[in-house]
């Protein structure tokens, strides 16, 4: 109800700290700033997206995503068997061969790359949208309820007051 009357304007709101709603403003901030940084580099780590949702749901259900071959590492094996078809001794084998191990290198590179940013980076922004963003949340849920319930106690002591005056009057 005192929300309610609140939002209408037909009740007094007790405002907050300028400083403690500064603190608040950020924290969103900061959430919002976390969520974009964070669905970006997932989509920059893994552009597929049904690949990103698989990997969400056995993340979900703690299971084990399955390793994946980059990119890279799939040009690397086309390259050494077209070479081994060629035949190794050939220009073009040849060169088939030395690139197709440089470009498994790079695979394996970008695969370690996506496994430690998802570790070092993805991890900890995961802990504060999981963590401390809902402690952060729940502790203004409760802090919101609570000044609710100091303002209708304020409105009803109000009343009373208004009550007891016309009382004393008549």
């Amino acid at each position: 109800l005192q929300f309610t009357e609140e939002k209408l304007g037909q009740a007094e709101k007790t405002e907050l700290d300028a400083h403690f709603e500064n603190l608040l403003a950020r924290a969103d901030s900061t959430k919002n700033w976390t969520e974009k940084i964070l669905r970006q580099t997932e989509v920059l780590l893994q552009p597929n997206p049904s690949a990103r949702v698989e990997e969400f749901l056995y993340e979900k259900l703690d299971r084990k995503v399955p390793s994946r071959v980059t990119n890279g590492e799939l040009l690397a094996q086309y390259m050494t068997e077209a070479a081994n078809d060629f035949g190794p001794g050939t220009p073009y084998g040849k060169t088939l061969i030395k690139v197709g191990e440089t470009q498994r290198r790079l695979g394996a590179a970008e695969r370690e790359f996506i496994h430690s940013a998802s570790i070092n980076f993805l991890t900890p922004l995961r802990n504060f949208l999981e963590g401390d963003w809902r402690t952060i949340s729940k502790e203004r849920r409760i802090l919101q309820n609570r000044r609710l319930d100091l303002d209708a106690c304020k409105a009803r002591l109000k009343k009373a007051k208004a009550a007891e005056a016309k009382a004393a009057v008549t």
